[in-house]
Parts: structure tokens; C-alpha cells; sequence
């Protein structure tokens, strides 16, 4: 199991990528009222772990260089 320091580093690091991740992930916000199902919610989920991902890998390549 991570340690505590670890854990409060990768969530630091999950919530600076955060704006980077979302504008990757591209995904429009729901309308107001309206509400998506849980395969939606998946698949954004899946959007968004992908973003995730990729963001990451762009701010180590842009910080290593």
C-alpha cells in the first residue's frame, strides 16, 4: 500500500493536471436538468482516464526537455 506522502503527491499531481486533462478529454458539460446514465457516465469515466494519461505523459515530456 502507498504511503500517505505518496498518496497526497499523486493527488496534487491529478488536480494540477486537472484543466490540462479536461480540454483534452474535449466532453460537453450536461444541461442543466438533464442528467447522463450510467453508461454515459462510463464512458466518460473512460474519456477522461485516457485524458489523464496523456496529459501526463505531455507535462513529463515538456519538464524532462
Amino acid at each position: 500500500m502507498a504511503d500517505t506522502n505518496e498518496i497526497q503527491q499523486n493527488q496534487k499531481e491529478f488536480f494540477a493536471l486537472l484543466p490540462l486533462t479536461l480540454a483534452l478529454a474535449g466532453l460537453p458539460t450536461s444541461e442543466s436538468g438533464r442528467y447522463y446514465t450510467e453508461e454515459q457516465i462510463e464512458s466518460r469515466a473512460f474519456t477522461i482516464r485516457n485524458a489523464f494519461k496523456t496529459a501526463r505523459q505531455v507535462f513529463r515530456e515538456c519538464v524532462l526537455r
